[in-house]
């Protein structure tokens, strides 16, 4: 396990555009030249969660590409909730590798990025060069203490409120945080960088009593963030003001289902070589899978670091952007 230091991110023009990937409409953003690397953000981002990596790696000789994924940005927004299950996720990756005239990619996630990016190593090994997740270990659904699904675990471990299980019921979370989206846009997105930074409250992820999920984000202040901007915050909120938030709600609504649709591959080892990367103030660092990942017992057969950012919150790649740079730099230059 180790720790970083910083190093600067050189200025790199990034580009955008529209490609068919699986008979959706997905932009993403890119820059440079080389093999390729395939940025997946988490909820609630979007390709722009990665503005700080995808100039630095293209500086460093790579081809790097951050999608708007199923459901955000301005990438379509499929309308049915069984359209967003890890087999749709998993297979924009490989259709994307494809849409980009490539065979074969390094993928790094962050959050629910890091998940598809895990478990397209598994489902796709064929066509994963290697692969790195920020914040989220891998098998985070697999249930605990014998529960039969990720949501019974969940629901029996902290009950209800949980905002995973929250979410399960139809629309109630979406609008929410939509009505919050009206009222005062870049103060909700202020208030989400602020629960997801190292130097914030820290979040518990409990919807209180009689609120909703805006309640259980951070308050906003007039203080600043250092590494979120109100030109960030406006940026989140006209890409959410587009696309909404039921699309990336629906991922965690197949959490089930991608359960049993996994059967066939979950126990897979991970045969690429592999990096793990988190905050020391991330809640997730506490899960017994970001534990086994830390102690090497895991389903890897090369993983080649683990390493936590001390301090650092849940937005890491945002928080600490020339750090994570540094380890991504080492990790691509390794293979």
């Amino acid at each position: 396990m180790n720790t970083e230091t910083a190093v600067a991110s050189p200025a790199v023009e990034i580009a955008h555009r529209t490609l068919d990937v699986n008979g959706l409409r997905m932009h993403v953003a890119e820059a440079g030249s080389g093999p390729l690397v395939l940025l997946l953000h988490g909820w609630p981002e979007s390709w722009y969660s990665w503005r700080h990596q995808i100039p630095a790696l293209a500086a460093d000789g790579y081809h790097v590409v951050a999608p708007d994924q199923r459901g955000y940005g301005d990438t379509d927004v499929p309308e049915r909730v069984e359209d967003y299950t890890i087999d749709h996720l998993a297979g924009d990756v490989a259709g994307l590798v494809d849409a980009l005239g490539e065979q074969h990619a390094t993928v790094i996630g962050h959050d629910w990025g890091a998940i598809v990016a895990w478990e397209t190593a598994k489902m796709h090994p064929e066509r994963i060069t290697a692969v790195a997740g920020l914040s989220i270990p891998d098998r985070f659904a697999e249930p605990q203490g014998g529960a039969a699904t990720p949501i019974a675990d969940l629901q029996t471990a902290l009950g209800s409120a949980f905002y995973i299980v929250h979410f399960q019921q139809p629309g109630v979370a979406d609008a929410a945080l939509e009505s919050a989206l009206e009222h005062d846009p870049e103060a909700l997105f202020r208030r989400i960088f602020r629960t997801a930074a190292g130097e914030g409250p820290g979040w518990t992820g409990m919807v209180p009593e009689g609120g909703t999920i805006v309640d259980s984000l951070a308050d906003d202040t007039p203080t600043p963030l250092a590494w979120a901007s109100d030109q960030d915050a406006k940026t989140y909120a006209a890409q959410y003001q587009r696309s909404g938030f039921t699309g990336g709600i629906n991922w965690y609504r197949n959490l089930d289902g991608n359960w049993e649709l996994s059967t066939g591959w979950r126990d897979n080892d991970v045969h690429a070589p592999a990096l793990y990367l988190i905050g020391g103030r991330d809640g997730a660092l506490a899960l017994p899978q970001s534990q086994r990942m830390m102690s090497g017992d895991s389903g890897f057969r090369d993983l080649r670091e683990t390493v936590v950012l001390p301090g650092a919150g849940h937005a890491i790649q945002q928080e600490r952007p020339d750090q994570v740079n540094h380890v991504l730099t080492r990790f691509l230059r390794s293979l």
